[in-house]
């Protein structure tokens, strides 16, 4: 049988890649590809990037030809629309339309969402930036299997300005916090079915760290920090906590806990979106 293949889907421009990468990140479709190999030993993973208008982009039965595809997050609004967001909604359509499961971090159900015929607005309450605290499973989220091995109720690493306005046909809603009413779905369209959370369950607190300090200024602006160097501390302190997420002392003083330290509680997300969607479907497909 072939290995496993999957696609991830980059959401940001060539220059948001580039700038993150001069504070330090990774290329977040190399993070996530990064991750998958990690929880599917043996898949091959490629990526394609939509926000660069010189991009070829897989189609048709070249998506089919994939196990699973994933979509990062962006510095991009959807709601902007242009040939970097509307390449990407066309993209997401298709692998609706393919069958092929999908899922989502942050950007990635923000795109799924106005694909599948819902919208997306700047969230009325602000920004979320560093945790998404107090997130809580719905009826249908506790029974959901995206979330086998989960608590009822966590924090999870994320950093959003924009939200679902309304949700998709087809779209139920699995988790909520009091910062946005949608912080997951399951999305069922024809024979499609795509997971998607608001949060990032691949991000290690290195990546929130570079974001920081990549929109820190405007962090700053909006009163999440009072200057400079408050900003570079609280960067530095998540850059602590990723290489001792032992560290008692950051742990407590950020409110952290084991859903985010834990990096099998906090990618569990995705786990279970390659257990339970993508074996399966690679197996109808006979592929495995």
């Amino acid at each position: 049988m072939p290995s496993p293949r999957l696609l991830v889907i980059e959401g940001n421009s060539p220059r948001t890649m580039a700038e993150h990468v001069a504070v330090g990140g990774t290329v977040a479709s190399q993070g996530y590809a990064k991750l998958l190999r990690e929880l599917m030993p043996g898949a091959t993973v490629e990526a394609c990037f939509p926000a660069d208008p010189a991009a070829a982009l897989p189609s048709g039965a070249a998506l089919e030809g994939y196990d699973g595809v994933t979509i990062t997050g962006s510095g991009l609004h959807v709601y902007d629309r242009g040939p970097e967001v509307t390449r990407q909604v066309e993209l997401v359509r298709a692998v609706l339309g393919s069958g092929t499961p999908l899922f989502g971090s942050c950007w990635g159900l923000q795109v799924i969402t106005v694909a599948a015929g819902g919208s997306v607005r700047r969230n009325p309450n602000g920004r979320e930036i560093g945790f998404g605290r107090g997130i809580r499973l719905t009826e249908h989220g506790r029974k959901h299997p995206m979330y086998a091995g989960k608590a009822d109720v966590f924090n999870a690493p994320t950093v959003h300005l924009d939200e679902v306005e309304t949700l998709a046909p087809g779209a139920t809603v699995l988790a909520a916090n009091a910062m946005s009413a949608v912080q997951s779905i399951e999305l069922k369209t024809g024979g499609s079915a795509a997971w998607a959370v608001q949060y990032h369950p691949e991000y290690p607190l290195r990546e929130l760290a570079a974001i920081v300090r990549r929109i820190g200024m405007g962090l700053i602006a909006e009163g999440f920090f009072a200057d400079e160097r408050d900003m570079t501390s609280f960067a530095e302190d998540l850059d602590v906590l990723d290489r001792d997420p032992a560290c008692k002392r950051l742990s407590w003083r950020h409110g952290v806990s084991s859903n985010v330290l834990d990096k099998t509680l906090r990618t569990g997300e995705l786990a279970n979106w390659l257990e339970f969607q993508v074996l399966p479907t690679r197996a109808k497909r006979g592929r495995g």
